[in-house]
Order: structure tokens, then sequence, then C-alpha cells
């Protein structure tokens, strides 16, 4: 217990400087549209290389920033990255191309996310259209009534909103009807196993099926496989990202996976 709390104090003294100095940099996961076949988006990826621990993974060090309060910070500086990274190849993206980032709880509360958006869009000149954030279930539950107002607001300027993870929370279906989501996201959990687990497969055949009625867009994470891909294919899910399709890489990679789209 004693070396645990060591090491969380050293990581915690680690991350305070990496806030200050700005160590993080970004990975891209490309999001393909799986009925012309094209990179239709990407997700923007927090990552995080330690002096002293290396590459550390944003499971373990995401959590500390949050109980340290410095989340905002990095969340701040992260979705101006993605505006940039969006804003220096717009020429060479589609209309449609949305650059995805997750938000955390954090960043809900205090009731200022939607005028820090405004600002930086205003700021930035990012188009609304091809901003997507990600909110997880858990985020939504924490305060429905404070994610209700902040998530209208984010629509009314043009947002997408997405559902991460879906399936894997907690929450009501009738949510779904209250928050103003354009986007669910099925976890990779389901994608998993779900050419051979009926289960799996019933689970994301509901999610799709309920999604083509309330006029959401599906993404599906974690697509590793042909078998996987056609099955999705077949029922008409409409992205999907995994290491199947394209690995997260950084801004050069990103960069290179634009121009080969552009030859292609």
């Amino acid at each position: 217990m004693n070396a645990e709390a060591a090491e969380r104090l050293a990581m915690e003294n680690a991350l305070r400087r990496a806030v200050e100095h700005q160590e993080f940099y970004l990975h891209y996961q490309p999001q393909f549209d799986l009925k012309l076949g094209g990179m239709i988006g990407a997700e923007v990826l927090l990552r995080w290389h330690s002096q002293e621990w290396g590459t550390v993974p944003p499971s373990r060090f995401v959590p500390i920033l949050e109980d340290l309060g410095l989340i905002s910070n990095v969340g701040e500086w992260l979705l101006r990255q993605a505006c940039d990274s969006y804003l220096s190849l717009r020429d060479q993206l589609s209309p449609d191309f949305v650059i995805a980032v997750n938000l955390s709880g954090r960043q809900f509360k205090g009731g200022m996310l939607a005028t820090n958006l405004r600002h930086l869009l205003s700021e930035t000149g990012m188009p609304a259209r091809n901003l997507e954030l990600e909110i997880t279930e858990t985020m939504l539950m924490e305060d429905t009534e404070l994610a209700t107002l902040t998530l209208r607001e984010l629509s009314q300027m043009g947002i997408n909103l997405a559902i991460d993870d879906f399936g894997t929370g907690y929450s009501s279906l009738s949510y779904l009807k209250q928050f103003p989501l354009n986007v669910l996201k099925i976890d990779s959990s389901f994608i998993r196993d779900v050419t051979h687990d009926q289960e799996d497969a019933a689970i994301v055949d509901a999610i799709l099926a309920m999604s083509a009625s309330l006029n959401l867009t599906v993404v599906a994470e974690g697509v590793e496989t042909a078998e996987q891909l056609a099955y999705l294919q077949q029922r008409h899910c409409h992205r999907a990202q995994g290491y199947y399709l394209g690995r997260p890489v950084d801004k050069v990679g990103f960069t290179e996976l634009v121009k080969q789209q552009i030859r292609a």
C-alpha cells in the first residue's frame, strides 16, 4: 500500500509538470463510412509519454487528472488542438467529415462548457457541424438537469453529440429521447464476439434497429476482423473504427491517410 501511494504521488507530480509543460500529444483513430468506404471522421485520443514510466495508457492517467482537477485544462487544450488539426486539412476533407472528441464529466460541471465551446469555435473558425463531442452514459446520469441544458445548448450551436460506449452503462432508454443526441457508439465489447455470440449479436441488432427508428447515426467501435466488418455492413451500420480498418496514428500519419484517400 505504501508503494502504491508513493507511485500515485509521483505520478500526480509528473502529471502536474506534464500539464505545465504541455507534454501531451494526440493520436487520431480513423472512422470509415461502411456504405461508401471512405474515411468519414476521426476520434481524437489523448496520449502521454512520461520520461519515468514511458507511454502511460489513458485509463491510468486520465482518472488522476480528473482527481487533481486538471482535466478541464487538458480538455480545453485537446479541443483546440483537434479544431486546429481539422482546419489544417479542411480543404482535403469531405464536407461531412467529423472530428470526434471525448468529454470528461468535470467539463460539464460549472455550466460553462457551452460558453467555452462557443468562444473556441468563434476564435478558431471551426465549423460546428464538423465537431462531434462524445459523452458517456455515466456522465449523463450524474446531473441529468445540467446535462440536458448543456447538451441542448451545444445542439443548438450545430455540434454533433454522441453517446459513447452505448449499452455498458445504466441509463434508461427514455434518455435517448430526452437528450438531443445524434450518434450512438456501440462499445467494442459487443463487437468483439458479434459473429459467434448470439447474445452480443442480438444486442447489436437491437441497437441498430432502435437507432434507425430514432434517426441516429451508429458507430461501431473495435472492428478487428473482416467478419465483423461484413456483419455490420449487412445490417447497415453507418460508421466503424478499429484496428482492422485503421490504427490510431499521430498527426503526420493522419495527414498521410488523408492524402492516400485523395489519391484513391
